[in-house]
């Protein structure tokens, strides 16, 4: 059953999806950009911090000893925020050979179908306790780790706070690690989010495919009068 402590950020994720809905909804355009603003700034930090990580080791025997944790945490939050775009935008890549074989009512079902799947990978991984209701003996999930992190309290390896925010606010040298870990459930619930999203347009008739594997496809038919010339 769910653990009493985990109530509280459950009531978080929601109003976090809610106010994301709602953003999304009055102004679409800005939240796209965005979203895509965000994930650039993600890859050019880790690009910056691997590029003058090198020109310091090599140039002057020297570095960033929180370069690497950077890279990673910064590449797990690449990971996690990707996932929900590319299902927004289609960009995943998968097979559709059986998808574009059969008719088209079996085509929308099996889009149904796979957006559902996604749906339901990312609530048991933000949360498999609910899954004891059908009998599976599970526990743990994103939340429940994300919680441990948080009431423990532990920093992370090398990364610190600047000087100026441990003085001012007296807080401990080491970033929280929930903080860095903050990425994991708000990702996985947006993920699942996404993936109700799709389900609700691929129903409604607004987009046909949860992926993108027929890209190669529609580039050649977009660039054939090129290819004659």
């Amino acid at each position: 059953m769910f653990a009493m402590g985990a109530y509280w950020f459950h009531g978080v994720i929601i109003i976090f999806l809610a106010v994301l809905w709602a953003l999304e909804k009055k102004f679409p355009k800005a939240m796209s950009s965005a979203e895509e603003g965000l994930l650039v700034a993600v890859i050019t930090s880790i690009m910056l911090v691997s590029f003058f990580q090198v020109i310091a080791r090599y140039g002057f025997n020297t570095g960033w000893s929180a370069a690497l944790e950077f890279n990673t945490t910064a590449f797990s939050w690449l990971i996690i925020l990707g996932m929900g775009y590319g299902l927004r935008t289609s960009l995943h890549l998968g097979v559709d050979i059986i998808i574009k074989a059969v008719p088209p009512p079996m085509t929308k079902a099996l889009s149904l179908f796979g957006a559902a799947c996604c749906a339901l990978y990312g609530l048991v991984l933000l949360d498999s306790t609910w899954v004891a209701l059908l009998g599976v003996d599970t526990k743990g999930g994103a939340i429940e780790y994300w919680l441990k992190m948080y009431k423990i309290g532990i920093g992370s390896e090398e990364l610190h706070y600047p000087e100026f925010v441990q003085n001012t606010f007296g807080i401990q040298e080491r970033i929280h690690r929930w903080l860095l870990l903050l990425i994991l459930p708000l990702g996985l619930a947006l993920m699942s989010f996404r993936s109700l999203q799709a389900f609700v347009d691929i129903a409604t008739g607004r987009r046909k495919l949860l992926i993108s594997g027929h890209e190669a496809e529609d580039m050649v038919e977009e660039n054939k009068h090129i290819l004659k010339d």
